[in-house]
Parts: C-alpha cells; sequence; structure tokens
C-alpha cells in the first residue's frame, strides 16, 4: 500500500515537469490544427480533381503521382515559408519553371501540363494564408473544383479534336477533290471528318500528312492523337 502512495503523491510532480519540458519545446497546438487544416484542405481538393476529373479520362498513374505529390510538396514549402517575403516570388518562380519545361518537354501532352499548372496554382492559393480565412479557402477551392469539373464535362462531349495520319492517295488532297478526301477518310477511320489539314507531301513515297479534324464521341481523351510518327 505504502509503495502506491509514494507513486501517486509524485504523480503530480511528474505531470508538472511534462507540462514544463512541453512548453520548453515552444509546442504550438494551434499552430498545429491551423497547419493540418490546411494541409488536409488542399490534399483533398487535389484528390477530388485528380480522381473525379482528370483520371477517369486519361488512366495514367504516373501524372497522378506526380499531381499529388507535387501539391503537397508546394503546399508544404509556401506554408512554411510565411512571413519570409519571398513567398510570391518563390511562388512565381514555380510557373516560370514548369514553363520552361513545358516549352522544352515534348513528352508531355498538353491536358497533362494543364492540370499541373492548375494545380500547382490551387496549392500556392491554400500555401498562402497570412490575409484570407479558412471559409474563403474553401469557397476558393470549391470554385476551382467547379471550373475543372465544367470543362471537363465539355470537353469531350460532342466537340471536335484532330489527329494525324499518313495519307497515301495524294492525288484525293487537290482543292476541287476535298469531299472525296474527307468521304474516303471517313469510310477509313470510321469518324466524322468536319474538315482536313493538309500538310507535307512526299511525292517520291506518294504520301501526305493529313491533320484530320473530327466529332469526338467518346468519354475517354486520346492521348496518342497528336503522334506524327509511327514506331
Amino acid at each position: 500500500m505504502l509503495p502506491i502512495l509514494e507513486t501517486l503523491a509524485g504523480a503530480p510532480h511528474s505531470f508538472a515537469e511534462m507540462l514544463h519540458e512541453l512548453a520548453m519545446l515552444n509546442f504550438d497546438l494551434v499552430g498545429l490544427t491551423r497547419m493540418l487544416m490546411y494541409f488536409c484542405l488542399n490534399l483533398l481538393s487535389v484528390w477530388i480533381i485528380v480522381k473525379f476529373l482528370y483520371y477517369p479520362k486519361s488512366r495514367k498513374r504516373s501524372y497522378y503521382f506526380t499531381f499529388m505529390l507535387l501539391s503537397v510538396s508546394i503546399f508544404t514549402m509556401l506554408y512554411l515559408m510565411q512571413g519570409l517575403k519571398m513567398e510570391i516570388g518563390a511562388a512565381l518562380g514555380l510557373f516560370a519553371v514548369f514553363g520552361i519545361l513545358r516549352y522544352r518537354t515534348e513528352g508531355i501532352p498538353i491536358r497533362e501540363m494543364t492540370y499541373l499548372f492548375y494545380l500547382v496554382g490551387l496549392s500556392v492559393v491554400n500555401g498562402t494564408t497570412q490575409s484570407i480565412s479558412f471559409v474563403e479557402h474553401i469557397i476558393m477551392d470549391g470554385m476551382f473544383i467547379l471550373v475543372a469539373a465544367l470543362m471537363e464535362g465539355r470537353l469531350y462531349k460532342g466537340g471536335l479534336t484532330s489527329k494525324y495520319v499518313k495519307y497515301d492517295n495524294i492525288e484525293l488532297i487537290k482543292p476541287d477533290k476535298r469531299d472525296e478526301l474527307i468521304a474516303d477518310l471517313q469510310n477509313r477511320l470510321g469518324f466524322k471528318i468536319e474538315r482536313v489539314e493538309v500538310g507535307a507531301v512526299d511525292f517520291l513515297q506518294d504520301c501526305v500528312i493529313l491533320r484530320v479534324h473530327y466529332v469526338n464521341e467518346e468519354e475517354v481523351g486520346n492521348t496518342v492523337n497528336h503522334m506524327m510518327r509511327m514506331k
């Protein structure tokens, strides 16, 4: 019984020491909670856009992975840089870097690059918390999601898209035979073609590069439409 009483008697002292140690560590529970709230908001918003708007039409897991991790890293960096007077400059620098990557890299499709810029912008907005309340952040994130959803809903339904075709019958590329050219392409491709653009012509091999604009009736986008060469 005596050891138990001694333990209880020493408990308050141990608890006080623990509180003192936490105080010495300058533990900011309010700041941590605030950071977690903004982090979860950013992660949820990005996940909704990537999971329900981007991924169903592209099915590219590599970009799914890239978008999620990139948004987390940008948000964390900007959130921790608050008060250093370089937050906006860093954000503009990020846009400049990705702009250079866009024009120097041929392997990134325009749709993926657009989503990359869009999600970078969303993460920058969420990482900037000094002058905007949490409710305003929720509203802005909802606007980001709504705009992306509206654009995705109209992008592939009945809209025009295009693909490059290496065509063998160069006799039909003459302006007065354009209707015959479109009819032949529609018969071969099975698309409702609206117009055709004539590109480079190779008379030695009797072929020409055509850009065919057709009505896209599919819900899933084609990521190889603009490939110029067959490997």
